[in-house]
């Protein structure tokens, strides 16, 4: 006699900055293109970490400090919560471990982790962040400079891939926090099957060129995503 197997359906959780800003993490784009007062192009791209390395590596010591003093808020708690009923992945654009700490799982980080370095020049020497912070001097076991684990602007998505596969498998997609104007990451979305439900959570979310059967709340990633949670919960 035959078992009768029940499959559990798969949610992908697509997230940006809006989830982790009510964990007080700030990003760029929260005030003209300013970074905790700095501009991007001195911090955030490869140019700026071979013209002056230890102004980068001292910004990042900073936002590791910021990253650390942060807690999870609702919206990270409740999405561990699916985990119950659905195989959930997370697919972020954070470089934050808020999720992780959450309990999520299964958490794929498109652009670095802040918690984490890596040699300059062998991109699979990755270490721990040094609880003290990067300095000049610290090497890989190579001999090269770290630096902080960190995909800058100009810099390729090697993760892309791998998030796309992710997206094509899913049956429910949930975006949160995020304006779904930058690419590469705005394109996954487009890997979803049409026929799959999915929800666009940010204050400022608006339909989607291209994407059908896409449900707009918006609100706040700590009001929002808690309600629909326990709606998914029930109805699983």
């Amino acid at each position: 006699m035959k078992e009768n197997i029940v499959t559990m359906k798969r949610i992908v959780i697509l997230t940006g900055a809006g989830v982790s800003a009510e964990s007080g993490i700030r990003t760029f784009r929260d005030s003209d293109g300013l970074w905790e007062n700095y501009r991007v192009e001195d911090v955030a791209t490869y140019d700026a970490w071979l013209r002056d390395p230890e102004l980068v590596i001292n910004f990042y010591n900073e936002r590791y400090k910021q990253v650390k003093a942060a807690k999870p808020n609702a919206a990270h708690l409740a999405l561990k919560k699916l985990e119950q009923k659905y195989i959930v992945d997370v697919v972020t654009q954070n470089v934050d471990d808020l999720h992780e700490r959450a309990g999520s799982s299964r958490v794929l980080h498109l652009h670095g982790e802040i918690t984490k370095a890596r040699s300059s020049e062998y991109d699979d020497l990755i270490y721990p962040y040094p609880e003290e912070g990067l300095k000049i001097g610290d090497k890989c076991e190579k001999g090269y400079q770290l630096r902080p684990h960190i995909v800058w602007f100009g810099e390729a998505v090697p993760m892309l891939v791998k998030a796309a596969n992710i997206v094509e498998k899913a049956d429910i997609v949930i975006i949160i926090g995020t304006s779904m104007v930058v690419y590469p990451a705005a394109s996954l979305i487009h890997y979803a099957k049409r026929d799959i439900p999915k929800y666009y959570i940010d204050p400022k979310a608006s339909n989607v060129s291209g994407v059908s059967n896409l449900n707009i709340i918006a609100d706040k990633a700590g009001t929002a995503t808690p309600k629909l949670v326990d709606e998914l919960l029930e109805n699983a």
